[in-house]
């Protein structure tokens, strides 16, 4: 029988600390639904004791999934593992995730402790874990670049404390594959109760190597991969869950173990976090990429046309390409529209909500004759900004004409009071911005402005994603509109709202 790789998802927990990444708590929750139907085995969601938002928030997951193992994060610190064992005392099936750095420089450095004191720590946050729950992962911070010998040596203690995974990150994405994989080899070898938990690994991707290095140490006996939807995390990003669970499904012949995901979720999943977050995927990022079973060359398209296996190596219906059927045009009543957003774990708060997004489903339908998936999503995330909104789009005029200058006339509403300005531009969206910023004098400073459609034909909507900088905090603002300027117009109000809101909030480092 094919041993079982257990899927560690912590888009919740490390996506979130990509620069401008952070999902409110219904954000949070939607996406755990996803991972849940996905057939994810533990959502890690958060950091409870980084801030009352994120306690809130795993919290949430906590209470909201039934079928997956809900994770918390925590330092070695007492009071970490309290707040986290309080955020997840509604969870079906629970684990509490502690760590501390053990390489050389961390632990004269940063935590300024000995050796004997980091382990004697580690010990002791085992044991305060254990008293809210029998699952404990423990994570030797930096253990890329931390010496041998003290690893084994800290992980036969957490382990013989009741440690039942211990975790092997690559924190900085320093190792290279061959290397990482004789460390795992040589850690299972080395430590005499190994056989006593699971071993897992976190790679990041600094140098490319995230999923390379993850997919050696299963071949050294880790059987617990810590990944994220579309490689998001922190700086260059984590191993990518898609890649990770497809190339292990994919090369069966090689792989002494498989996973439980049902990967034709893997698309949606990728365009809801996508979505969500306002990070588009690139074109040729595998599996999930718009070019991923995409062919121009004549020999290859060709061949595929004859026998596809001669240039495709997956099915794109198996990770979900071709999912998004139409569901729900401007004939479809409110029951109907309920009972689609509940199928894709979508629930709103109140009837209010409803009756709102119900409108506004209507007002897109008649400007759009199929509405997918990704619209209703679309939809949702909106009306939840609107929820938290400070400033709130009322009315737009733009006027774009070749040889002439364009203009923008705006309207908006700052928490009820209506004001407008207007102003011209090198193009309607910066005529647009400059218009805004006549009325809200923020200063922050534009970093990224894209636009990607939601689906495809030319009546899709477009979504547009904004990011600013005020002084040291980053935020991602994004707006969907079958008009691309209007999305840009509701994507930098957005962001200003988050500013304004400060919804954004700096993690420890992990």
């Amino acid at each position: 029988m094919q041993e079982h790789l257990i899927i560690f998802d912590t888009t919740l927990r490390d996506g979130e600390q990509s620069p401008g990444a952070s999902m409110t708590k219904e954000e949070k929750v939607r996406i755990a639904w996803q991972l849940e139907r996905m057939g994810v085995d533990v959502i890690e969601a958060g950091f409870p004791a980084a801030s009352n938002g994120d306690f809130e928030a795993v919290k949430a997951v906590a209470d909201s999934v039934k079928d997956s193992m809900v994770c918390g994060l925590a330092r070695a610190i007492e009071t970490d593992i309290q707040r986290t064992g309080e955020a997840l005392s509604g969870a079906q099936s629970a684990r509490i995730h502690t760590f501390i750095a053990t390489s050389p420089v961390h632990m004269k450095k940063k935590l300024r402790m000995s050796p004997d004191q980091v382990i004697a720590q580690a010990v002791k946050a085992v044991k305060w874990a254990l008293q809210y729950t029998d699952n404990v992962e423990f994570s030797p911070e930096d253990a890329g670049r931390s010496e041998l010998d003290f690893l084994c040596q800290i992980l036969e203690a957490v382990i013989d404390a009741g440690a039942t995974t211990v975790n092997i990150p690559d924190t900085v994405g320093y190792t290279v594959p061959e290397q990482f994989g004789k460390l795992i080899r040589n850690l299972r070898e080395r430590i005499p109760n190994s056989d006593k938990a699971v071993f897992s690994v976190h790679c990041h991707n600094d140098l490319g190597m995230a999923v390379a290095n993850s997919l050696t140490a299963v071949m050294n006996g880790a059987r617990q991969v810590e990944c994220t939807i579309n490689g998001l995390g922190e700086r260059a990003g984590n191993a990518a869950l898609e890649e990770i669970v497809m190339a292990v499904r994919t090369r069966q012949d090689y792989f002494p173990c498989d996973t439980k995901i049902d990967t034709s979720y893997i698309v949606s999943a990728s365009k809801l976090v996508s979505g969500i977050t306002g990070f588009p995927v690139q074109p040729n990022k595998a599996i999930v990429g718009a070019n991923a079973f995409a062919h121009e060359s004549g020999i290859h398209q060709d061949g595929v046309l004859k026998h596809r296996e001669t240039y495709e190596i997956m099915r794109a219906e198996d990770v979900g390409w071709g999912a998004n059927k139409l569901l729900l045009g401007k004939h479809s009543g409110r029951n109907a529209f309920r009972n689609r957003l509940m199928e894709l774990g979508i629930e709103l708060e109140s009837e209010e909500m409803l009756n709102n997004t119900f409108m506004r489903f209507k007002e897109l339908a008649d400007k759009k004759h199929e509405i997918f998936d990704e619209d209703l999503h679309a939809l949702v995330s909106d009306e939840e900004l609107v929820l938290q909104e400070c400033f709130r789009l009322i009315s737009l005029i733009v006027h774009s004409e070749t040889g002439e200058i364009p203009y923008a006339r705006v309207v908006i509403s700052d928490n009820g009071n209506e004001m407008s300005a207007e102003s011209e531009g090198s193009g309607p969206v910066d005529a647009t911005f400059r218009a805004i910023e006549i009325l809200l004098s923020s200063e922050a400073k534009l970093q990224l402005y894209s636009v990607n459609n939601i689906t495809s034909g030319t009546d899709a909507q477009g979504e547009v994603t904004v990011r600013l900088q005020k002084s040291d905090r980053i935020v991602n603002g994004h707006g969907a509109d079958t008009d691309i300027v209007v999305a840009s117009a509701k994507a930098y109000l957005s962001a200003l709202n988050k500013l304004c809101n400060k919804l954004e909030r700096a993690h420890p480092q992990v």
